[in-house]
């Protein structure tokens, strides 16, 4: 097994400090590196936790850090600030860049849930970032979520969560209670010991909400020509649809790959076996394929 050294790390974005988790395989010279971003509301020590430490194992430096205004981070507190969560990972890519561990030429990002969704948008606009995979990804379309609902519900919609955009609503309940993540599955994750951290909360602005309407994320699919792309994706997903994810691989011009997995629910890539075991390793052999010296 390989020896893994974990590294307790703060860095900068926009003025936020930033806390993260830097994972630094045993290994001679520098070495290919990813940024993880995670699910909606999600900390370091939960998803992107588990995956970084498992990339990690198959001899990556991963970074996994708490966005702003979750887990330790700075910034608002449980909010969704789209922008903003684009320039931690920016941030974080250059935190990467400037560590001696990594080779500055050889760095990826992955997404999973609705970090896939920010992992291809920041791939699209950074050229630093040399191969992306969404693991599970939310590829959100404001143009598709109209399709579906209506242009008139929709804004209807965004209305209601500009109105109340700074009060707070849990972020998970159970028995059909009013959640940003509402249902039973994701309550099943978070509202349960299978996602203990200290600094997880269950809790987010209503204006959060907007911001998950109204951030496009399919649309970079015409901008990774140049960037090779992996989509690892449940064949059923009640929360990030398979549709996008297989509408984004089509559109996407150049090098892409994607793997479709038997699994019954979405949460079954947080931390289910063997879906993240094969997620994981498939995401770990794509970035070993184009990260090369």
């Amino acid at each position: 097994m390989t020896t893994v050294k974990t590294e307790r790390i703060t860095f900068g974005s926009e003025g936020v400090e930033l806390v993260g988790e830097l994972r630094v395989p045993d290994a001679d010279g520098p070495q290919p590196a990813v940024a993880l971003t995670g699910p909606f509301t999600g900390v370091k020590e939960q998803v992107v936790g588990t995956y970084a430490e498992v990339l990690a194992q198959a001899g990556l430096v991963t970074l996994a850090f708490d966005h702003r205004g979750f887990g330790e981070s700075g910034g608002r507190r449980q909010h969704e600030d789209s922008q903003g969560k684009l320039a931690d990972l920016r941030a974080a890519v250059g935190v990467l860049a400037g560590r001696p561990e990594v080779d500055p030429a050889r760095i990826g990002v992955v997404g999973v849930c609705l970090g896939g969704g920010y992992a291809v948008r920041a791939a699209a606009t950074d050229s630093r970032v040399k191969a992306v995979a969404g693991i599970a990804g939310a590829y959100n379309s404001p143009a598709q979520i109209t399709q579906t609902m209506g242009i008139d519900a929709y804004r209807s919609a965004l209305g209601g969560f500009l109105d109340r955009y700074d009060e707070y609503v849990p972020a998970v309940a159970p028995d059909g209670g009013e959640a940003a993540m509402a249902g039973d599955e994701p309550y099943a994750y978070y509202g349960t010991a299978r996602s203990a951290s200290p600094y997880w909360r269950d809790e987010v602005t209503r204006g959060s909400l907007h911001s998950l309407m109204t951030f496009d994320a399919l649309s970079a699919a015409d901008l990774l020509a140049a960037t090779p792309l992996l989509i690892v994706h449940g064949k059923t997903d009640a929360y990030c649809s398979p549709e996008l994810a297989r509408e984004l691989y089509e559109r996407k011009p150049g090098d892409k790959e994607i793997l479709w997995l038997d699994a019954d629910q979405h949460i079954d890539l947080y931390d289910v076996k063997p879906h993240v075991t094969r997620a994981a390793q498939a995401t770990a052999d794509f970035l070993h394929r184009n990260l090369r010296p």
